[in-house]
């Protein structure tokens, strides 16, 4: 158990889960379409998140990481020669792999990151100043579950469109919307857990709004909200099983473990493992009615 424990932490530290819960995505966009993995955007989704993801912790370092209350933060400026091994390991493998994918995929791709990185940086006027898209009332949320849903979706999409492949326009438009709801209900539980970290920013989070209780309530009813218009869809069977069982461990979690302990700080991180989950999920679904 302890050595499963560290395992998760180590997954967590260095960014490999979200990495991991990026390509997740992207390959689940292909199972939806019914059409081949693409390994080379799949390979660009996880390399690119892992650097982002990366760069942007290397840059939020404390002025003194080992007296910092988090435990993530501690280690990861202990073990930073790790998180530099894998940016390496990472940019090579997003080198490698942007040589397959179609010139105008990589603009789209190029776009995404700026997108991304507008999340911090003050381009934006508000109350008189410039600021990012984090200082926005309640933009924090959105702007993370919009950059996941165009670079896991739309990206693919966009390929698979330039490779001649049919996309029904319908169907896109279904899965980016539901992506986005998903999205929004993994993300949320970590907002709620940082009410009043994000509060000592003056960053007003959606929690931080309406309350840590009423954001409790929201997650649950954009999960069920989410079943809902998954039950209601066109999807063949196996992908409305993979998701709505998905989403019924998603709210067990929730329930018994990430709202019941949210002062345990990795908790929430479940929630990028249910990421990679609803892929597993959905994927031996499709094997068992195969």
């Amino acid at each position: 158990m302890n050595a499963l424990r560290q395992s998760y932490y180590f997954l967590i530290h260095t960014n490999l889960l979200i990495a991991g819960a990026a390509m997740a995505q992207c390959a689940l966009t292909y199972l939806f379409f019914n059409v081949p993995f693409d390994y080379a955007m799949i390979a660009i989704e996880g390399s690119a998140t892992l650097v982002l993801y990366n760069f942007s912790l290397l840059l939020s370092r404390p002025k003194d990481p080992s007296k910092s209350i988090y435990k993530r933060t501690r280690w990861v400026f202990k073990n930073e020669w790790v998180l530099w091994l894998n940016s390496l390991i990472a940019i090579l493998i997003l080198g490698y792999s942007v040589f397959y994918i179609h010139f105008y995929s990589l603009l789209f791709l190029g776009a995404i990151g700026l997108f991304s990185i507008a999340y911090s940086f003050p381009v934006f006027p508000y109350q008189g100043k410039k600021v990012g898209l984090r200082q926005l009332p309640a933009m924090k949320i959105f702007h993370i579950a919009l950059v996941w849903t165009l670079s896991s979706v739309c990206l693919p999409a966009f390929e698979l469109f330039l490779n001649d492949v049919h996309i029904d326009s319908h169907r896109l438009v279904l899965l980016f919307a539901l992506k986005f709801i998903f999205l929004l209900i993994c993300t949320l539980p970590f907002d709620i857990r940082d009410i009043k970290q994000d509060s000592y920013y003056h960053l007003k989070t959606i929690p931080n709004i309406i309350g840590a209780q009423r954001a409790i309530r929201l997650c649950y009813m954009l999960l069920g909200l989410h079943s809902f218009f998954v039950a209601l869809t066109i999807f063949p069977l196996p992908l409305k099983l993979g998701i709505l069982s998905t989403n019924f461990l998603i709210g067990i979690t929730l329930r018994t473990v990430v709202f019941r302990n949210a002062d345990r700080y990795h908790n929430a991180y479940l929630l990028d493992f249910a990421l990679v989950v609803q892929f597993i999920m959905v994927f031996f679904a499709f094997r068992l009615f195969d």
